[in-house]
């Protein structure tokens, strides 16, 4: 029985946080080099940009930005290109970031 209990409890903690997942993502892809979850680094912090955008419908303009780069918005350092990331992967890394 604590068994299942345990197993349950597992399984629940990690439908209750499904931003873990995109987390290791973000890690995979060495987003984390230039951002964090809470504090800016090179880039802003993931928590900034969810703020900013916050009930905006932004994810397509994002997500060309992850895949293509861009700057002026942050301050001066560019953010790079990062075409090697597959597109599904990009929409669920911004998908993440505007739900923080």
């Amino acid at each position: 029985m604590k068994t299942a209990i345990l197993a349950l409890g597992v399984t629940g903690l990690f439908l209750a946080t499904p931003s873990f997942a995109d987390e290791a993502m973000a890690k995979k892809y060495n987003c984390t080099a230039c951002h964090a979850i809470d504090k800016k680094l090179v880039g802003p912090a993931y928590k900034d940009v969810a703020a900013k955008y916050k009930g905006q419908n932004v994810a397509a303009k994002l997500e060309e930005k992850v895949k293509k780069g861009g700057g002026g918005v942050w301050g001066p350092v560019p953010m790079p290109p990062n075409s090697a990331v597959p597109e599904a992967d990009i929409k669920k890394l911004v998908a993440w970031v505007l739900s923080l």
